[in-house]
């Protein structure tokens, strides 16, 4: 037999049992049964070989058997004594585990059973104080808490997701908290509305003390905490209708005043506002002026507090970042201290809190204990969890809070979960800046609006120089106010201002323009004496200085007119226009002293003056206008020698007029002086076509005479008596109007054209000089003329060299 015999495999059964002999068909019984037999017998066969076979077997391993039986006894006596081995050891580890484990491990089971019931315990406590948020917040919410109401809860939304998530009872308590967190925003909003109001209507005193200080650094912060960003534009909407309001309530106040003004007539305002005088309006706008600049200074305080709590946010935010950042290296450096934690089991239970948080690394301890109390604590008492612990068990390992103290020494509690980026932050920050900048703004424009409405009616235009000084000072001194306050400037109030300076400029101008022409339409061009006040008027102007002098009425009174104008030692004679013309010049530098703003425009409206005197005199004396304009008979000598110099007279104070203005220009207007230049060009070529006027008229007369001159007895002619008449004439005329030098330059003019006229005249009649009769009397004509002419006042130096009378010998 093989070693793996086996009937189960299918080829082994078929060899050993031939099943094909009996599955043949029927017919063939007989041979089937003999060979049944036949397969029983071998059968029988093969069953002696197995017996043979397993009694050789049983023969060859006899002996084995039989040791083996017998140590079957033996294994039997070991584990007996092996089984009461045992049943010792039990009996002693029983009593060890009683002695020695048991109580240790009740008191750990105890212990955790302990920290469990305070876990529980603490749970139902937090429960009940979460249950009592609404209520609490209600109670802050009527003190005007916000923010102690939001913190509230916020606080109490995390101990839902984290400490009590999936308490069945409270699952509506989220979205209810949700809601009234939306309703405390509208609270909030319309708390800082009222505020609002009620600080910028406060009665305008001198108090620019800040409105509920406390109040509002506890609105500010509640909004900043729920990132409601846009709050200054409700401050800003209030501003508006505040400053509206304030124009309004003057001009009321004011008309009450006013006995004049019948209210039940006229109702509207402004029509009310129209009825006043300058002095009743000016004292409106000073009173409205002064209004608004302790509303301006009630704003910058309320938005100067706003932005500080901005800006201790920001600077929290920046102390957290260190904070963290300080932390993150700690943490990274405790990472690296090992830490093993022993894990006991009983009953399938972790009970690994129950040792002591002592054995525990600081962090570790230091979250453990915001979780759970200290073991040493009995389980009963209600004193084991603090209140506190109770209502921020999970929060406050995640929220600090900071002490702050406000400018207006308010301390706050900023906490660090107000969400908001730096740059949010500092964008509110500058919103709020121009807030400040947007109320000088609105100042500004109802200013304007009110000042608009007052000139409707041409009021401000027919306003004298002394008023519209007095108004522009006051403007300008609001405008430097409101500036200075809120740190920018506004330019409507300034371009308003310098809108009606530019129309009063015009007015200014064209007054004193039609008065200028008025003037010189009726002058007579005859010498004026001159009144003390205008000498007082010349001699205020001294050192390049230009100031016009208070009136003396007194003592002017009791002075006496002058003959002459003196300035700086020098007599001026001069016309009644003139006179006035030099106080017209001084009044326009006192205007541009008083309104610096109009400086350019009074600049080009003064050289316009100059000129069209300039030009008109021309027309009217040299043009001989005057003949018709004023019915003069003819135009003399004398009114032209008057004429130059009242010319004069303005040439000298055109470079003192030319530094005030340049004294008071920018540098890069310094090139409208040019404008003075042309004017003192065209001056100087008028005098000077009045002089060649005074030559042509002597020249005239003496090419008349001497083409009829004739060289015969007596001597001296006719001819030369004549011409010495008229120069004695044109002496007496221009004497006392010009200054000697002036006199003697003129008569060395004539006295050429003289010469020139005389020699032409010699030439004609063939007189030379040769010692004949002929020349002895021209001689003695010509020593006539000179003794006549030398003989004259301031005259008797002049040379006259007449030997040029006759042709040169060649």
């Amino acid at each position: 037999m093989k070693p793996d015999f086996a009937l189960e495999d299918s080829l082994t059964f078929n060899a050993v049992l031939p099943w094909s002999h009996f599955s043949t068909a029927g017919g063939k019984g007989n041979r089937d049964a003999a060979s049944s037999k036949l397969l029983q017998e071998k059968l029988s066969h093969y069953l002696d070989i197995v017996e043979v076979n397993i009694a050789h077997q049983i023969s060859l391993r006899s002996e084995a058997f039989f040791h083996a039986m017998t140590s079957q006894h033996e294994m039997q006596d070991y584990l007996r004594k092996t089984s009461q081995a045992v049943k010792l050891l039990r009996e002693k580890i029983s009593k060890i585990d009683k002695v020695m484990c048991e109580g240790s491990l009740r008191v750990l089971r105890l212990s955790l059973t302990r920290n469990n019931c305070i876990k529980a315990y603490n749970k139902l406590k937090l429960m009940a104080t979460v249950h009592q948020t609404q209520p609490t917040v209600q109670l802050l919410l009527s003190t005007s808490e916000f923010v102690g109401a939001l913190d509230l809860i916020a606080t109490t939304q995390e101990v839902l997701q984290q400490e009590l998530q999936g308490i069945h009872s409270f699952r509506h308590l989220g979205s209810q908290l949700c809601e009234l967190e939306k309703l405390i925003d509208k609270m909030m909003i319309a708390e800082f509305s009222t505020y609002a109001r009620n600080d910028l209507n406060r009665p305008l005193e001198d108090d620019c003390q800040i409105l509920e200080e406390e109040r509002l650094v506890s609105l500010v912060f509640g909004l900043l905490k729920q990132r409601k960003l846009n709050f200054y534009e409700i401050y800003g909407d209030e501003m508006i209708i505040t400053a509206k309001n304030i124009i309004k309530q003057c001009v009321v106040n004011t008309v009450s005043q006013i006995e004049e003004i019948d209210t039940e007539v006229v109702v509207k305002l402004a029509d009310q506002m129209r009825m006043m005088n300058f002095p009743q309006w000016f004292d409106l706008l000073k009173s409205i002026f002064s209004k608004f600049t302790i509303f301006l200074k009630r704003i910058k305080a309320t938005l100067n507090t706003i932005h500080s709590v901005v800006f201790l946010v920001l600077d929290k935010n920046q102390k957290t970042r260190d904070l963290e950042d300080t932390l993150q290296k700690n943490s990274a450096k405790d990472s690296t201290v090992d830490t093993e934690v022993a894990y006991l089991t009983h009953e399938g239970m972790f009970i690994s809190d129950a040792f002591s948080e002592g054995d525990l690394p600081p962090v570790a301890a230091d979250t453990t204990s915001q979780r759970n109390t200290s073991p040493n604590s009995e389980p009963c008492s209600s004193d084991s969890v603090s209140e506190p612990e109770c209502t921020t068990d999970s929060s406050s390992s995640k929220e600090q809070t900071s002490s702050s103290v406000t400018p207006g020494g308010v301390e706050m509690m900023i906490s660090d979960d107000m969400k908001l980026t730096d740059l949010e932050l500092v964008r509110l920050a500058n919103n709020i800046q121009e807030l400040l900048y947007n109320a000088s703004d609105v100042c500004h424009d109802r200013s304007v609006k009110f000042l608009m409405a007052r000139a409707k009616d041409g009021f401000l235009e027919k306003l004298n120089s002394n008023e519209f000084v007095a108004l522009s000072r006051l403007m300008e001194g609001f405008i430097l106010d409101t500036e200075q306050i809120c740190g920018r400037k506004s330019m409507s109030l300034r371009g308003a201002l310098q809108s009606q300076a530019n129309r009063f400029v015009n007015r200014f101008h064209e007054e004193r323009k039609t008065k200028l022409s008025l003037l010189l339409d009726n002058e007579r061009w005859k010498q004026a004496e001159v009144p003390a006040e205008f000498q007082d008027l010349v001699d205020s102007v001294s050192d390049g200085r230009i100031s016009l002098p208070e009136k003396k009425p007194a003592a002017t009174e009791e002075r006496k007119p002058t003959e002459f104008l003196i300035v700086e030692g020098q007599k001026y004679a001069t016309v009644g226009t003139v006179l006035l013309l030099i106080r017209i010049i001084l009044e326009y530098c006192q205007c541009v002293d008083n309104i610096p703003s109009i400086t350019t425009d009074m600049l080009t409206r003064l050289s316009d003056l100059l000129k069209y005197f300039n030009s008109r005199s021309c027309q009217l004396v040299l043009g001989a206008g005057a003949l018709q304009v004023v019915g003069l008979k003819t135009i003399t000598t004398k009114n032209l020698a008057l004429s130059s110099r009242c010319l004069q007279l303005i040439v000298h104070y055109i470079p003192i007029i030319r530094a005030h203005f340049e004294a008071r220009l920018q540098p890069k207007q310094f090139s409208m002086l040019r404008h003075f230049d042309h004017i003192m060009k065209d001056y100087h070529d008028h005098i000077a076509e009045i002089s060649a006027k005074l030559v042509a008229i002597m020249d005239s007369l003496f090419d008349k005479l001497l083409s009829k001159y004739e060289v015969k007895a007596p001597v001296p002619s006719a001819c030369f008596r004549n011409i010495c008449k008229q120069m004695a004439k044109m002496h007496e005329a221009i004497y006392d109007l010009l200054p000697e030098e002036q006199t003697q330059m003129l008569f060395l003019r004539i006295n050429a054209s003289y010469k020139i006229h005389l020699k032409r005249q010699l030439a004609h009649l063939n007189v030379v000089n040769d010692g004949g009769p002929l020349n002895g009397l021209v001689t003695s004509d010509v020593a006539f003329y000179t003794g006549n002419l030398q003989a004259l006042k301031g005259l008797k130096n002049l040379d006259l060299n007449m030997a040029e009378i006759w042709e040169q010998k060649r």
